[in-house]
């Protein structure tokens, strides 16, 4: 059985437990959220791993309103339909959103299908193990609205803003502008 190690991280939205398998990140949640430590031991073993300091680093320059030029390693467990929409998700640029009908637009293209609902695709966004990094706040609803996110949406709307994604109050509920 592979060891679990956890590392904490203080962001300037509140604590983030990272996890890792000992080489590659297996997690990151913000402390609390929905799902936190989803698959996590009872007692995981708190370490310094070379995982933990690229995470944090890229964390830093992430908080530090840049996009990060690099990814650490990770390893991400699930299905292989909910692997396949975190890829997606990791090719969503810093400052930018991809609404999760275009997400199951790629999958359908990708899997030879005329098209796929969407809704499959909002639960394997909502289980992302690796927030921030595999960037789930950059997904949105199709007219732009913010819809669910594990951190929260108050978190989801700080993070848009500090990528400087164009965030517009729209009858009294935030949207998105897309490009």
């Amino acid at each position: 059985m592979t060891e679990t190690y956890t590392h904490h991280y203080h962001s300037p939205l509140g604590d983030i437990t990272l996890a890792s398998d000992g080489e590659n990140l297996t997690g990151l949640w913000f402390d609390g959220q929905k799902y936190f430590g989803a698959g996590l031991p009872e007692r995981p073993e708190q370490r310094e791993l070379a995982v933990f300091e690229q995470t944090k680093d890229w964390l830093d320059i992430y908080f530090g309103g840049k996009a990060p030029d690099f990814t650490p390693p990770l390893s991400m467990t699930g299905t292989p339909f909910r692997r396949a929409v975190w890829e997606i998700m990791l090719a969503i640029p810093f400052g930018k959103t991809m609404t999760y009908g275009e997400i199951a637009g790629k999958l359908a293209a990708q899997m030879g299908l005329a098209k796929m609902s969407a809704h499959p695709v909002g639960g394997a966004v909502a289980h992302n193990p690796i927030s921030l990094i595999i960037p789930c706040h950059r997904v949105v609803g199709s007219n732009g609205s913010l819809t669910g996110y594990a951190g929260g949406l108050e978190k989801k709307v700080q993070l848009l803003r500090m990528e400087k994604a164009d965030i517009k109050r729209v009858n009294g509920s935030a949207t998105i502008k897309l490009d």
